[in-house]
């Protein structure tokens, strides 16, 4: 169950589509007032740097205490249950947080929250033994993810959850094509259990939210599918002692091939099905990954014009796809249309701009000479000098 209402978190997203109407011309200012005076929320919330700087402020504060309790009296055989008691203490800073001060996407609630699963995930390791047990803190890190996602919402929580039930098939079997396929169905399981709760949300704040959880659970099956990606092969030079694509069975290894042209296409049919245009960018995004992934499959060399090949190759299907729906009757080929109806790319971009100026190098200027000295020449009457 939330911890927030329904009605706030539907407050809440009303809010935000008066903010991008208005950002998209839908709305005039003094409009979004007078509709805002009938949204009551009492949720605190604060802007993205704040909260990047309050959570980082909370994961080290936290941290940093526990760290300090463990230096000044360090526990002999009870850190296991220590750690155990810092995810409940945690856990339970973090309702105190929401239930007194109302902190809604605040970082320190944040904080706390994903302190918790880091401290039970250490504290179930260090008690689990070694043997048939190891899987318990990978377990216990996936089953503290998804709950806490679900009474807070913090989607990146589902994300941490998809990331634990990754490793727990390690534990199970020693066959990296076992474990892949293991994975494959806890991502498998999870979409059939969105794609049927879906629907039933689709006039409510969690639409969006089950938007984000559907497309991270189609790219985890991608990429739990596509070996190129997700095979040890890719991190062999950093950690020797894991296997490689080649350890794959060759019907296992042609089956993936076979799947990582498939998935894309399903999740674009799924995508433009429902019209969800997060589900439809990850389709766009996993099918050039399966492009760029295709000569690694059939062991073909890589050559220097290939990216050049891929970039025309895109350039030509958008060209093509955007004059098909152009040519459709007023621009419109069964709901869907080549204008541009919504601001939003302009914004991301200008959001972006300040960010890349800094991250990407800027270019460097000759200095000037101080000096200038100029002549050559010659100007004519008198024999005068041209120097100067």
């Amino acid at each position: 169950m939330r911890v927030y209402t329904a009605a706030d978190e539907e407050s809440l997203r009303i809010l935000q589509l008066l903010k991008d109407w208005v950002n998209l011309g839908f709305l005039e200012e003094s409009q979004r007032q007078t509709v805002q005076q009938d949204v009551t929320c009492e949720l605190r919330r604060t802007n993205g740097f704040l909260r990047a700087v309050l959570f980082i402020f909370t994961l080290i504060s936290a941290a940093a205490a526990a760290g300090l309790f463990f230096i000044v009296s360090p526990p002999r055989d009870a850190a296991s249950f220590l750690l155990l008691v810092f995810a409940a203490a945690c856990y339970a800073g973090a309702e105190f947080a929401v239930s007194r001060f109302h902190l809604y996407r605040h970082g320190i609630e944040e904080g706390l929250a994903v302190l918790s699963i880091g401290f039970l995930w250490s504290g179930v390791q260090a008690a689990s033994p070694q043997g048939s047990l190891e899987f318990a803190a990978p377990a216990a890190g996936a089953i503290a993810s998804y709950l806490l996602y679900a009474r807070f919402g913090f989607q990146y929580l589902f994300l941490a959850a998809m990331a634990f039930a990754a490793a727990i098939p390690q534990f199970w079997t020693a066959s990296h094509s076992g474990q892949h396929l293991i994975v494959a169905a806890f991502y498998l399981a999870g979409l059939a259990i969105v794609v049927r709760i879906q629907p039933s949300h689709r006039l409510d704040y969690l639409d969006a939210e089950y938007s984000v959880i559907e497309t991270l659970l189609w790219l985890g099956l991608y990429l739990s599918l596509n070996l190129q990606l997700s095979s040890a092969s890719l991190i062999a030079p950093w950690r020797p002692d894991l296997a490689n694509s080649a350890e794959f069975s060759r019907p296992f290894y042609w089956t993936t091939f076979v799947m990582i042209w498939l998935v894309p296409a399903i999740i674009l049919w799924r995508s433009l099905a429902i019209r969800d245009r997060t589900i439809t960018s990850l389709g766009l995004v996993v099918a050039i990954l399966t492009l760029a992934t295709n000569k690694p499959y059939l062991g073909l060399p890589h050559h220097a014009w290939d990216p050049i090949l891929l970039g025309l190759l895109l350039i030509g299907v958008a060209i093509a796809v955007r004059r098909w729906l152009a040519n459709g009757p007023a621009g419109i080929r069964q709901g869907f249309t080549a204008q541009r109806l919504s601001g939003r790319d302009k914004q991301w971009i200008d959001s972006l701009s300040p960010t890349l100026a800094i991250v990407l190098p800027n270019p460097t200027l000759a200095p000037l000479s101080s000096e200038h000295e100029f002549g050559g020449g010659t100007s004519g009457g008198g024999g005068a000098s041209s120097d100067f």
